[in-house]
């Protein structure tokens, strides 16, 4: 909602000490702007689906603690739109918790409006004004206060209002836990920030979530790697294999290099940090067909569908079923000198049964129920007592 602040409330100036989840912010015209990626490794960014994946904040909550009983956060949203696709998603979600517990939801309406035309990919971006996300009636006690911001929503945050002093949550001492994914650990089609998988898996496990899941561009880029190289985390895990096969990026012979180049860029900065390699969930469209992907409007909604050739796995073509595979045989042959190296497949995540009862709406992201599903079976095989993360 707009709204005219109260005279009679603390504005707290956002500063990075409040926030978690962000490696990284940036100073606008209008305040400060989250980045899940550092500087460094943005100038190496060679797109802009990167470019505007990590600019949107999944897994990026302010961390205060308060005894407030109203809360504004004052924003700046850019939403995106795209010209010869149906409507606009809606209005992201800002999610509130007090000590953990959900006590409030709300979206911003208005704000920039990025729209992409499908046909040629020229991009035309309207200034809007900001927005606050307004909270009130929260108990009137000391308490944690968290609020998660859209997963799917570049948030410059312009201010902070409450109605009592805050300060920046302490540290609870949770293990940290780094992860990097494709737009499913991004949290496509998740209905709210705290509803992403590992957003849910997270709060199973009684941890703290670093989210390096970016949408269509989990494709073992080295600038990604040092930069979760010099993250500090407790534990780490990296979930490869759809974009690579989606995007068409790389055949047989170049992938099985990356990934173990990619696993030596990481144990340079964490040599004995538990790290779990995680293959592809279910996706039919690409278990036995190649990348690229392309959109398929057909049906008058935003679907997807595979265009490779079947026939040319045999010469290195990707898929899904041959990326698992290789990702298992990678762990395996480094795991005899690793033994802090773990595997787990992502059929145990989603697989073909989990596909037949939630069938994925678009033909390649998981429906809300969908996320809660891979987030528990996540819970259970990575945090469970004799798991990989397991305390």
């Amino acid at each position: 909602m707009n709204s005219t602040p109260d005279n009679h409330l603390i504005t707290t100036p956002v500063t990075a000490g409040l926030l978690r989840g962000a490696l990284d912010v940036e100073h606008t015209a209008h305040g400060l702007l989250p980045h899940r990626l550092p500087a460094r490794a943005r100038r190496r960014i060679p797109d802009d689906q990167l470019a505007l994946a990590q600019a949107q904040p999944s897994g990026v909550r302010l961390a205060f603690r308060t005894r407030a009983t109203l809360v504004e956060l004052e924003v700046l949203p850019t939403k995106r739109a795209y010209r010869g696709a149906p409507a606009a998603p809606a209005d992201g979600s800002y999610d509130l918790l007090v000590d953990g517990v959900l006590a409030g939801r709300t979206g911003v309406p208005g704000g920039r409006v990025r729209t992409v035309d499908l046909a040629d990919g020229s991009v035309d971006v309207r200034e809007g004004a900001p927005g606050v996300a307004r909270f009130e009636g929260l108990p009137g006690r000391d308490k944690d206060v968290e609020i998660w911001l859209p997963h799917n929503e570049i948030t410059e945050l312009v201010a902070l209002r409450t109605d009592a002093p805050v300060e920046p949550a302490p540290d609870r001492g949770r293990r940290v836990w780094l992860h990097h994914g494709s737009s499913i650990s991004h949290g496509s089609d998740a209905a709210h920030p705290t509803g992403t998988w590992p957003a849910l898996a997270a709060a199973a496990a009684g941890v703290e979530l670093i989210n390096l899941g970016f949408s269509g561009s989990a494709l073992l880029d080295p600038f990604t790697a040092r930069a979760m190289r010099d993250t500090p985390a407790d534990l780490i895990s990296v979930k490869i294999g759809i974009n690579v096969v989606n995007t068409d990026a790389m055949r047989l012979r170049a992938f099985v290099p990356a990934v173990h180049g990619f696993l030596d860029t990481l144990r340079d900065g964490h040599p004995e940090t538990p790290l779990l390699v995680v293959s592809p969930v279910f996706c039919p469209l690409h278990e036995d067909t190649p990348g690229p992907l392309a959109f398929d409007l057909s049906d008058g909604a935003v679907g997807y569908r595979a265009t490779g050739d079947p026939a040319e796995v045999a010469a290195g073509r990707l898929t899904l079923k041959v990326i698992r595979r290789a990702l298992a045989r990678v762990v395996e042959e480094r795991s005899a000198e690793d033994p802090h190296l773990f595997h787990l497949d992502g059929l145990d995540l989603f697989g073909e049964r989990d596909h037949a009862e939630l069938p994925l709406p678009d033909d390649l992201h998981p429906c809300p129920e969908g996320h809660r599903r891979i987030a528990g079976n996540f819970a259970r095989l990575a945090f469970g007592p004799k798991a990989p993360f397991g305390a």
